[in-house]
């Protein structure tokens, strides 16, 4: 028989269904995918549940319902002072991994360059792959997860059509500040490209910090899509709703992909979503001061049994490194072995590289129940005892 794609058939099951299911045959704490164990706001939820009654339930338009549309636009203004106009530059997506694949679908011509900024969200060079774009990796790497800004200049040329960036990244926990932003939006400006902004986490950000959009930054608003996420910003990652913002002209190629591939997402969740953007400042408060809160006991109890943790500025998740507990393997054989015999999964930081050579620490998320965390801190240090 004929060979099936072969840039998809070449990757395996993601480190994060893999980790899954060993934790569930090991009956382990999972703290490797990224998910939170309590379900987002019931306010929130109703809303929800009360449109999947009450309707409407047939397919809304194809760029996503007004309300969640303005309510973006709105969001844009409020948190970034951002002038949308929702109706031309903003459109809603079955999550961000679908607004991602959208916008490298929808602006990359096959052989076009593309840089990105390791370790990497799982989804990012696949899909550039699969759109015949030509990946341009420079990478960070613990435990400062400093920029190489040489090596990123260095990475661009006449033929790079974008850069993907994320920040706050995932794995790193790094949000990337005014100086670093400012190099990049540079070098867009500089080479006439495109930057994919992947922002879900920007409402996770800690320590008094401030997410900033590269869109923000002068010259940058029409060479920009902003992503962002309502299952990361409500804690109902199971939603799958995601929106991009962006300029008319670039949103109009990006929704192509978007009308033929899942052309839309459910309304009443859209519904629920509008609502969630248009609650005071102390709920977006609240949620990173909480999370920052996990973190702090994540942290600490790590570095009681004697990780190596560094520092989280945002997101779901702590990478910690394992060598000073005298583990001297790869860190996919540490998080297998701790899944297995301590009872708390984690993922391996070598799986958002190419070449595996970092490998020597693992990533823990820590959006789950203070108990949940308790329990985990306590497996581990018996364990490492």
């Amino acid at each position: 028989m004929k060979s099936t794609n072969t840039i998809f058939s070449n990757y395996g099951t993601t480190v994060f269904t893999v980790m899954s299911q060993l934790a569930v045959d090991h009956n382990a704490i999972n703290l490797g995918q990224g998910f939170p164990d309590q379900d987002g706001p019931l306010d929130i939820r109703q809303i929800a549940a009360d449109a999947m009654i009450n309707g409407p339930n047939q397919y809304p338009p194809m760029m996503g319902v007004n309300e969640l549309r303005k309510a973006v636009a709105n969001a844009n203004d409020r948190f970034y002072n951002l002038h949308i106009d929702w109706r031309t530059e903003v459109m809603v997506t079955s999550g961000a991994t679908e607004a991602l694949a959208n916008c490298i679908l929808g602006l990359i011509n096959p052989g076009d360059e593309v840089v990105l900024i390791e370790p990497l969200y799982d989804s990012y060079l696949p899909m550039v792959r699969r759109a015949g774009g030509i990946a341009k990796i420079v990478r960070i790497e613990p435990p400062a997860w400093e920029l190489p800004k040489e090596r990123l200049a260095a990475a661009f040329s006449d033929k790079t059509k974008l850069i993907l960036l994320n920040s706050p990244h995932n794995p790193a926990g790094k949000v990337f500040n005014l100086s670093e932003l400012s190099f990049i939006a540079d070098l867009v400006k500089k080479h006439d490209v495109y930057a994919i902004c992947d922002e879900v986490y920007e409402h996770l950000v800690f320590d008094g910090q401030k997410h900033i959009p590269l869109m923000t930054l002068p010259n940058m608003r029409e060479r920009c899509l902003r992503i962002g996420s309502a299952g990361k910003t409500f804690s109902v990652t199971g939603w799958k709703v995601g929106y991009i913002t962006a300029s008319a002209r670039l949103l109009s190629s990006v929704a192509k992909s978007h009308q033929f591939n899942t052309f839309t997402t459910p309304p009443g969740l859209q519904l629920a979503a509008a609502f969630g953007l248009s609650k005071d400042d102390n709920y977006f408060l609240e949620l990173s001061s909480e999370l920052q809160a996990k973190r702090d006991l994540l942290s600490s109890g790590l570095d009681k049994i004697g990780f190596e943790v560094l520092s989280s500025e945002g997101t779901y998740f702590l990478t910690v490194g394992f060598r000073p507990l005298g583990f001297t393997s790869s860190d996919e054989e540490f998080c297998h072995e701790i899944t297995s015999k301590a009872g708390v999964a984690a993922v391996p930081v070598s799986a958002f590289y190419q070449d595996g050579n970092v490998n020597q620490f693992a990533r823990f998320c820590f959006c789950k129940s203070d108990a949940v965390l308790d329990e985990a801190i306590e497996r581990l240090a018996k364990y490492f005892s």
